[in-house]
Order: C-alpha cells, then sequence, then structure tokens
C-alpha cells in the first residue's frame, strides 16, 4: 500500500506520515482530539477488548452541581472479554435523556442555539444504532467537523491483526504505509518502542499539556470535560483550544 499524503508534518531526515490508533471514545475531551488532527490517518481500535468504567461509553460534562458523568448503557457478556466493536447498546432511552440533561445544563452557553438542532439530530440518530462503537463514531464524525478536523477515519476492523498488542499495531501502521506513529502517556505501560524502531516506524508521544483555558459555565475551569462543552462555549473558536505539542 503506498504512504498517505503528508499533511505538512515533517521531521529532520524527511517527511513524517502519522497514525493514531486508538479507541473509539463518546464524545472524548479535547485531547482525544487534539490527536487525531495531529494524524495523518486516524483508525478506530475497537478490536481492542471493551473495559467497563471507562471512556468508551461515558464523559464527563459540567452542571450547576459539578462534574457528571453520562453514560450510554452497553451489555457486557461473559468475563469481559467482547471487542469494543461487539458491544451493544442495552437501553435506547439513553439518548434522549443526554440530550435533556445537555439542554438544562447548556442552554446558557453562548453557542448552544447555533448547535443545539445539530445536537438534536445526532441524538435521535444515534438512539438508533445498536452497537456503542457506531454510536461513538457517529458523533466522532460530526464533532471533527465542527472543529475543522478532516482527519481520515477508518475502522481496525479493515486490517488483518496478526500477534501481540505492538505487533497488531505496527502491522496497521506497516498496511497504511505511515512512519510515525502518536500515542499517549498511557501508551508508555505496554509499548515497545525498539520494536517499533526495529520496524521503521517512529513513536510520537502525545503531551496533553499547555491547553488554554476558555468561559465555561458553572464554576471553576475544568479541563476534563467532553468537547461539547468547549464546542458549545466557544463556537467556530473551539479549534483553538485544542492544540498542543508533540515531543
Amino acid at each position: 500500500m503506498s504512504s498517505l499524503p503528508g499533511n505538512g508534518r515533517s521531521d529532520v531526515g524527511g517527511a513524517k506520515v502519522s497514525a493514531l490508533i486508538t479507541q473509539s471514545n463518546y464524545i472524548p475531551w479535547k485531547g482525544y482530539f487534539d490527536a487525531i488532527d495531529r494524524a495523518d490517518v486516524f483508525v478506530l481500535y475497537d478490536d481492542a477488548q471493551y473495559t467497563k468504567r471507562d471512556w468508551r461509553n461515558r464523559n464527563r460534562i459540567k452542571t450547576h452541581h459539578g462534574l457528571l458523568w453520562l453514560t450510554i448503557p452497553t451489555l457486557v457478556k461473559g468475563r469481559f472479554l467482547q471487542a469494543v466493536q461487539d458491544t451493544e447498546v442495552a437501553d435506547h432511552d439513553w439518548a434522549e435523556l443526554h440530550w435533556r440533561t445537555l439542554q438544562h445544563e447548556y442552554a446558557r452557553a453562548p453557542w448552544f442555539t447555533e448547535y443545539a438542532p445539530l445536537l438534536d439530530v445526532l441524538y435521535k440518530r444515534s438512539a438508533g444504532l445498536d452497537r456503542l462503537s457506531d454510536v461513538n463514531r457517529l458523533f466522532l464524525g460530526a464533532m471533527c467537523d465542527l472543529l475543522y478536523i478532516h482527519t481520515p477515519m477508518r475502522w481496525s476492523r479493515e486490517f488483518t491483526l496478526v500477534g501481540d498488542r505492538n505487533e497488531k499495531l505496527i502491522g496497521m501502521c506497516k498496511d497504511l504505509g505511515v512512519n510515525r506513529y502518536l500515542t499517549g502517556p498511557a501508551a508508555r505501560a505496554y509499548l515497545d518502542e525498539d520494536l517499533f524502531r526495529r520496524a521503521g516506524i517512529e513513536v510520537a508521544w502525545i503531551e496533553y499539556a499547555g491547553y488554554p483555558e476558555y468561559e465555561q459555565l458553572h464554576g471553576p475551569f475544568k479541563h476534563s470535560v467532553s468537547i461539547v462543552d468547549l464546542i458549545l462555549n466557544e463556537g467556530p473558536a473551539a479549534k483553538d483550544y485544542i492544540k498542543t505539542r508533540t515531543t
């Protein structure tokens, strides 16, 4: 497979073409979209094991009473060995509940009136989806559009995955024709950087620090909330608040 076209990112010694490969999350925080924006291709790694009480099916918003989890109820079978892509939504009433909560807590946000029709459509569409992965991708695509992020998005199931966790990631990078793998600090617990290097792939660690604050509702500023908070408060300027650096 030929290399993807670059998007202006380069290093000394030649152009770098980057892939971000990570599990889908439900309306994730701005750092998730920052990482997508830095990549030339984004792969939703939903072949990975589903984990309960994680970001796959929930995220936080600010409310009058503090931070609140918005959680999509899911069906977990067996001993939690199912993949994210095989995880089904347990109760479709969640979509109406989440949308009512957002309406109540963000009605006074500067850009709520502008984006309410889109969010209404998204939640109505998501109520008809049976799998968590499809719900997440629906919202990820819509939020990327609002943030002017045009990184191509693909599924890990499009690739043949062989070997352990590191080998699967390297295999996807090779199939994509990329020579840089973007990842966050949590991957330091398992990622074998030497193995990537021997495969001709640079590992670039994303540093989630230094984000500027913006005007929020409901008390002291919080960085670790859903991207919906940023979009409803800053509107078209939201992208200016997701930029950080890669080391």
